[in-house]
């Protein structure tokens, strides 16, 4: 069966080549371009049955509502995400039975199987941080990715029952040592000529593990949208992450 798709942010870096994978996608239909200025009645107007959001922190939660509302499923790789709007989403589907949104902080899968190594690896070693890299126009710091990817490190060390991590630290210029995310240090670097990367850094007696990820186009982003615009249906209210749909 065809999936009708509408994209929100279709003229953007990522909406372009969105919009490109879902038309050459046989078992995928693009009915909708959306992009700044243009009505949402058009999603309800064309028959999408699946929505891709990949626009901005400031409107996606409009979007969202739209679509949720009008029983449409969504597949969200906007950012700026963060509990409160994850609890403003589950109450819309609350309201809205059999919806299905998938909202991630990273679609190259490269970047999925990273957040799971680095959890496996996390009650191994002492010590861990993250460092991410994205080029200078991204709009939040730390990445949604980096922020997912130390919370579940830390989750895994608690359930470990692993103690703090060892920093001595006593003096520090502001932001030197990073933001703290549960208790992992999460750093930003913001660098023309990047797209999206990541390195994970572990630590402990005489040895290291580095994980690191690299997306060097956005068309990296395309098979793991895919992924989430196929399976969205059968997995109706709030998944956060694709690594469920990936069985991870």
């Amino acid at each position: 069966m065809t999936i009708n798709v509408g994209v929100l942010g279709a003229q953007g870096r990522v909406g372009s080549a969105v919009v490109a994978g879902v038309t050459a996608a046989d078992d995928l239909k693009l009915v909708a371009e959306i992009d700044r200025d243009d009505s949402l009645e058009t999603l309800t107007q064309s028959g999408a049955a699946v929505v891709v959001d990949f626009t901005t922190p400031n409107v996606v939660m409009d979007n969202l509502e739209f679509c949720i509302t009008h029983g449409i499923h969504c597949v969200v790789g906007t950012t700026g995400f963060d509990e409160q709007r994850y609890e403003q989403v589950r109450k819309w589907c609350a309201q809205a039975d059999g919806v299905g949104v998938l909202i991630a902080p990273n679609f190259a899968i490269s970047a999925v199987l990273t957040m799971a190594f680095a959890r496996q690896a996390a009650p191994f070693f002492e010590s861990a941080e993250v460092v991410e890299f994205h080029h200078p126009n991204k709009l939040d710091a730390p990445s949604g990715t980096a922020l997912k990817t130390a919370q579940g490190i830390a989750d895994a060390r608690r359930e470990a029952g692993m103690a703090e991590m060892p920093d001595a630290t006593e003096q520090e210029h502001e932001g030197a040592r990073g933001a703290d995310v549960s208790g992992v240090k999460v750093h930003a670097v913001r660098m023309s000529g990047m797209v999206a990367h990541e390195e994970v850094i572990f630590g402990t007696t005489d040895q290291s593990l580095t994980i690191r990820q690299d997306s060097y186009g956005r068309e990296s982003f395309v098979p793991g949208v895919l992924t989430g615009v196929r399976q969205v249906a059968q997995h109706p209210g709030l998944t956060i992450g694709l690594d469920t749909y990936l069985g991870l």
